[in-house]
């Protein structure tokens, strides 16, 4: 439960960090620490018959139970780009084993003892990456096959005193520790495990990922290791021989977190520059004034029509509005009607100076668009008048 909650806690921690998941595409490199629990281990054997002349002969079924230890491992791997990637991995787990059980030495009841247990070796892997599943986290599974060497530093005694007779009739009494087996050796062994894992890929660097995962390694042999055997007897007796401890295959669960890098991922790219949107075209206008009461055109009048159609053939135009306005000297009934006819005349000047009639429109305002303010019943000159708009 400990694991598991300082696996989540750093998981949390690492969020905020976190950028959008892309596939792993060719070399990376990697690297992570945790720890490491080694299951119980069966001892198969543990014998020395040349002790059998001090009565101290040796039969040993039982296991050993470890501490939880340190695990770490490297990896260099390429992926594919689809999901798929295959790696190369050395790695190395240490654990302490605390106490044995079910093991006797000669006839002194329950062994005691120890070990330390150092696993170094290579893997190699293949993984599989669930690209898509979500924008910040990429899963994983794999699985690899190997070779470990695995490192044995043993020892077991007998904890009591007992009396034994070798086979030559001799007898010889032993006390607490009188027959010891110990011994360092290493030994290699074919190995596979299984790989669950997370990916989440950090802000601070294109291709780098934090990783956390769990892996199961196991060993399929049995291993033998070379120790030494003493029995010491009450009356100082001694002898030494050659002894075999023989072990079970082995079984680790580890869970590790660290940090993997895909060489040559490129930086997202930018976000796209927003699209400019054309300025509208500039419009242009054109004032025409007439008498007051009046909507006939003057020369002046019919000067500006004709500066404002000549212009419009040479801009790109949507639209020509021909807007017409009076002061406010006459009703608003009369007013509305004069502007139209004023706007008219100015609309039918355009079309007698080359501009086409369906690119017009007219529309009379009256005097509700004053370009001088007046009250009402006031002649204004600069009121009385048609706008030409190009557009």
């Amino acid at each position: 439960m400990k694991l598991r909650s300082a696996l989540l806690a750093t998981t949390m921690v690492a969020l905020p960090f976190v950028a959008s998941a892309q596939p792993v595409t060719g070399l990376y490199v990697g690297a992570g620490v945790g720890v490491n629990e080694t299951q119980k281990t069966d001892i198969k054997n543990l014998s020395s018959s040349t002790l059998a002349p001090l009565g101290a002969g040796i039969a040993t079924v039982g296991s050993v139970s470890a501490n939880t230890g340190f695990a770490g491992l490297v990896s260099v791997g390429w992926g594919f780009g689809n999901g798929l990637r295959a790696e190369i991995e050395g790695n190395y787990r240490n654990n302490d084993i605390d106490s044995l059980t079910n093991m006797t030495i000669g006839r002194g009841g329950g062994a005691q003892g120890g070990s330390r247990q150092q696993t170094f070796g290579g893997m190699v892997n293949v993984l599989y990456d669930f690209n898509g599943v979500s924008t910040w986290v990429v899963p994983y599974l794999g699985a690899g096959v190997g070779w470990l060497g695995i490192d044995e530093n043993f020892h077991a005694f007998n904890p009591n005193a007992f009396t034994a007779t070798s086979t030559t009739g001799v007898t010889g009494a032993f006390g607490p520790g009188g027959v010891h087996i110990s011994g360092q050796d290493t030994t290699g062994t074919f190995a596979y495990q299984a790989i669950v894992g997370a990916a989440f890929p950090l802000t601070m660097a294109p291709g780098l990922a934090f990783t956390a995962e769990y892996r199961f390694l196991g060993t399929s042999n049995d291993r033998s290791y070379a120790a030494t055997a003493t029995a010491t007897t009450l009356t100082g007796t001694t002898a030494s021989a050659p002894a075999t401890v023989k072990f079970g295959p082995s079984y680790n669960h580890a869970i590790l977190v660290g940090l993997r890098y895909n060489f040559g991922v490129a930086p997202p790219p930018p976000p796209p520059a927003p699209v400019a949107v054309p300025a509208p075209a500039p419009t242009r206008s054109y004032l025409v004034f007439f008498d007051w009461d009046k909507y006939n055109l003057t020369d002046r009048a019919r000067q500006i029509i004709s500066e404002a159609a000549a212009n419009s053939t040479k801009v790109q135009y949507t639209r020509i509005e021909v807007n017409g306005y009076t002061d406010t000297s006459g009703t608003p009934k009369y007013n509305q009607g004069l502007s139209v006819r004023r706007a008219q005349a100015v609309a039918a000047e355009l079309v007698k100076d080359g501009v086409p009639r369906n690119a017009i429109s007219i529309q009379g305002f009256g005097d509700t668009h004053l370009l001088v303010p007046t009250g009402p019943g006031v002649r204004e000159p600069q009121n009385r008048r048609v706008e030409i708009i190009i557009r």
